[in-house]
């Protein structure tokens, strides 16, 4: 038997999971019940656009519960007392500079489930977390991303 995915996260990071579930739990799923219920009393459901509407979104609503909740049940705490602040690891919060005079970025390096640019979290599964984790504070290191490579300093680690 294949062992289930291990998804690597912070307790705050769980805990977000932990929200959106319930959420759908309670309150999406009953959404969408409602839908499904009213577009079945527009009648004929094979040409009932509303109806197939509703149905693809139970469906979506459904596979992301059982998403979260595998994710959930295979997490693996990242605890603030596993990062040394010397190296790089998942859970980071690493600065760096782009060479030669690029300005300064900041991202925290967490597990893909957690995963969000906008925020300035990024998947320890993406180039630029594969290419830092395990790296030093003033090292050089080479990023290779599909827009080509970019090389960097790492400025600070948290």
């Amino acid at each position: 038997m294949a062992t289930e995915k291990v998804f690597p996260m912070t307790l705050a990071g769980k805990e977000k999971l932990e929200q959106e579930l319930e959420h759908l739990k309670t309150v999406k799923r009953k959404e969408v019940v409602e839908r499904i219920k009213i577009a079945r009393s527009f009648g004929d459901l094979s040409e009932n656009s509303e109806y197939d509407s509703a149905k693809e979104e139970q469906a979506f609503v459904e596979g992301r519960i059982t998403t979260i909740e595998n994710m959930i049940r295979n997490a693996k705490i990242i605890s603030e007392d596993e990062l040394s602040g010397d190296v790089v690891t998942l859970g980071s919060s690493v600065t760096f500079k782009e060479l030669p005079d690029g300005e300064e970025e900041t991202y925290t390096i967490v597990g893909s489930a957690e995963a969000d640019p906008f925020e300035g979290k990024i998947s320890n599964d993406s180039p630029i977390a594969k290419s830092l984790i395990g790296k030093k504070v003033d090292e050089e290191v080479v990023v290779h991303t599909p827009g080509g490579d970019m090389n960097v300093r790492i400025i600070k680690i948290k």
